[in-house]
Order: structure tokens, then C-alpha cells, then sequence
């Protein structure tokens, strides 16, 4: 399993941008819960799956096989 930044320069930037913004919260997501804090629960529950592959919520990681 290998974790990586989403190969979009721009993309990487803007997320990095708008966490920095909320404290490090997602900033695809309303609430600022723990559940939201980058790496968020729902992608950290993804790649605890061995047959997940894909970007997590908000497009700043990529988890390959």
C-alpha cells in the first residue's frame, strides 16, 4: 500500500491552502470534527480496506494497491 499526494500540482496547492485555512480541518467539509481532520476518518477507514484504491474525500490523496 502506498499513500501519495494527487499528482495536480494546482489541486495539492489549493487543498493545502483551504486546510490551512480551517486549522487543518477538511475544507470540503461544513463541521470541524475530529472525524474531519486531515487525514480524515473516512479516508484513514479506505485504506484499512486492501481492495480500496482512489483519491480520499477532498482530492489531496491518492492510496494505490
Amino acid at each position: 500500500m502506498k499513500i501519495r499526494l494527487n499528482e495536480d500540482a494546482e489541486t495539492v496547492r489549493v487543498i493545502k491552502e483551504g486546510l490551512k485555512k480551517k486549522g487543518g480541518y477538511c475544507p470540503c467539509r461544513v463541521e470541524k470534527t475530529e472525524d474531519n481532520k486531515c487525514m480524515c476518518r473516512e479516508f484513514r477507514e479506505q485504506t484499512a480496506d486492501p481492495d480500496f484504491e482512489g483519491y480520499c474525500h477532498c482530492g489531496l490523496y491518492y492510496k494505490e494497491k
